[in-house]
Order: structure tokens, then C-alpha cells, then sequence
């Protein structure tokens, strides 16, 4: 049987105890901004796509869905940080592992972060994909701006993947989330600012063609195992742009107290998921209206627009900085 609260043992409470007097200086505002930091990201501007392949009334659903799935596991999760009392503790739980470790057992703290890494492992190599191929379109859509959207402007990325992953590996060893705050603040603005860009666009594109495309049932396709398949990627797709709760408790080890911990978790979390996921159907809804059946898998990358080229590139160059972020926890 797993550790419970009345059965705490000793040195570990008394480890998380004395780990107390570290100074934290983390508010409702900078655990809003680290929030945003980890969840709008790469998956914002994919979201027309995914919206594209259940419709007009399944996608939206689905984006409000994961949206509140995401706030009720993050309300959990936040009450697991202090031990045994969620709001008094005394000791402090300043990991995920570290929690399931003191609720569940070592055992089932085992299993948790085998399946932990592996998330976190998939998530680092999607980002870094992501990134190189953000960083691909840069030389792309400067390349058809000045020789036409014809031209055959093709490049490797095999070289920006090297890159971003050496920089990954240097800025995984950053201690402390609660000393890049600014850091966080920062990545966030930009995470709106390409939010707008998609967002912007699409309404533009919409207001173009003079009609909104798309249908109920979204793309036709030739068999119902294709549709199911791409409803399923879809489906996905909409999960992975819900992703915090990986680093919900390092963020929350950041805040002050009082008032306790859990609180101001509880208040970032729902302030975070309601803006991000407001966006999020902005984008998927203008981006789906102004492409219809041909929208891309992301707005940009899949070259739904050509230009203004300088939008496009001040938009990867923003997006290529805010996946670092990620890494930054405790090491």
C-alpha cells in the first residue's frame, strides 16, 4: 500500500520542511505568464487544421472540452504540492514525481514518470521539429518573395534541428524557475503576438474572399478509416496544445505564500486556460473560415499565406525563442 498523509515518512517531511525557508517571490501574475509560456505554442496555429477535420461544431467543442479537462486535472494537481494539508502542509512536494511519490508510493511514482518522460521526450522532439521547420519557412518565404511563389525554394533542416536541440540541452540546465520570470513574461507577449498574427490573418482572408468556408461535418474524404484517422490527429492536436499540468507543480513552486499556494494556483490556472483558450478557437475558427478544406496543418509553415513575407518571418523568429522556455524548471 502507497504512502498516505497520516503515514508520512519522517525524514522526507522533514526534507520538504526545511526546504520552506527558500524565498519565493512568484505572484498570480508570473504564474499566469509561466502558464501561458508552456501552453500556447506550436499547437496555437494548428488548431484551423484540426478544426478542419471535425467541423464546425465538433472542433469548437472539442477545444472547450480539453480546455476544461485541463482545469479540473490542474485544481488537482495543485492540491497535491504541499503535504499532508493542501494548504498548510508543512512539507512541500516540489516536483510531480516527488507527489505521487508521497500520495501514491514509490512504486507508483515509478510508473508515473516512466510515462512522464516519455511525454516530456515526445514534447521536446515535436518542438524541436516545429522549430526547424520555422526557421526553414524564414529562408522560404524570403526566397518566394523575391522569386515568386513558383519558384522551387526548397531547404534542409536537418542543420536548424542540431542547433535547436544544442540549444535545448545547454538552457535545460537553468536553475530555478522562480529566477526567469522576466523570461516567462516575455515568451508570453510573443505567444500573443503570433496568436494576433494567425489570428489577424485569417480574419483578413476571411474578409477577402467575402464568406466564411468550411462545413459541419468538416473535410470530405473518401472513406470513413481516412476520416476517422484524420479526426483522431485532429484530436490529438487539440490535446497537445493543453500541455501545462507536466509543469503545474514546478510553477506553483515558485509562489509566495500566503495567500497559500493552491489558491493563486487555482486563479492563474483558470485565468491562463480561459484566455488561451479563447485564442484558441479564434485561430481555429478564422483560420478554418478562410481556408475551408485546404487549410493547413499551420497557417504559416503550410504557407497559407505567402504575405507580407516580414510578417511571416517576424512570427517564426518569435516562435523559435518561446519552446526554450519549457525546459527551464528546476534542474
Amino acid at each position: 500500500m502507497g504512502k498516505t498523509s497520516e503515514t508520512h515518512d519522517l525524514p522526507l517531511l522533514q526534507a520538504q520542511t526545511a526546504d520552506s525557508s527558500f524565498k519565493r517571490t512568484g505572484n498570480l501574475w508570473t504564474a499566469v505568464a509561466h502558464i501561458i509560456t508552456a501552453v500556447i505554442g506550436s499547437g496555437a496555429l494548428s488548431l484551423a487544421w484540426s478544426t478542419a477535420q471535425l467541423g464546425w461544431i465538433a472542433g469548437p467543442l472539442a477545444v472547450l472540452s480539453f480546455a476544461a479537462i485541463t482545469l479540473v486535472s490542474s485544481f488537482l494537481l495543485s492540491n497535491c504540492y504541499r503535504t499532508p494539508d493542501p494548504e498548510h502542509g508543512p512539507g512541500r512536494n516540489r516536483s510531480y514525481i516527488e507527489a505521487v511519490d508521497v500520495s501514491l508510493g514509490e512504486k507508483r511514482a515509478w510508473i508515473c514518470g516512466f510515462f512522464v518522460q516519455i511525454s516530456l521526450y515526445g514534447t521536446a522532439i515535436a518542438y524541436t521539429v516545429t522549430s526547424a521547420i520555422s526557421m526553414r519557412a524564414i529562408k522560404k518565404s524570403n526566397c518566394y518573395h523575391k522569386e515568386g511563389h513558383e519558384a522551387a525554394c526548397e531547404y534542409s533542416d536537418t542543420s536548424y534541428m542540431l542547433m535547436f536541440g544544442f540549444a535545448e540541452i545547454i538552457l535545460s540546465q537553468t536553475r530555478n524557475l522562480n529566477n526567469v520570470e522576466w523570461l516567462s513574461v516575455f515568451a508570453a507577449i510573443m505567444s500573443f503576438t503570433y496568436s494576433f498574427i494567425g489570428l489577424g490573418l485569417g480574419l483578413a482572408t476571411v474578409i477577402e474572399n467575402g464568406y466564411a468556408k468550411g462545413s459541419i461535418s468538416g473535410v470530405s474524404t473518401s472513406s470513413s478509416i481516412q476520416k476517422l484517422s484524420l479526426v483522431s490527429q485532429g484530436l490529438g492536436d487539440i490535446a497537445f496544445a493543453f500541455p501545462f499540468v507536466l509543469v503545474l507543480i514546478e510553477v506553483q513552486d515558485t509562489l509566495k505564500s500566503p495567500p497559500p499556494e493552491t489558491h493563486t494556483m487555482k486563479k492563474a490556472s483558470t485565468i491562463a486556460i480561459f484566455v488561451t483558450t479563447f485564442f484558441y478557437l479564434l485561430c481555429g475558427s478564422f483560420g478554418y473560415a478562410a481556408f475551408g478544406d485546404d487549410t493547413p496543418g499551420n497557417l504559416l509553415t503550410g504557407f497559407g499565406f505567402y504575405e507580407p513575407y516580414w510578417l511571416v518571418e517576424m512570427y517564426f523568429k518569435q516562435k523559435n525563442i518561446e519552446p526554450w522556455t519549457r525546459n527551464m524548471g528546476d534542474a
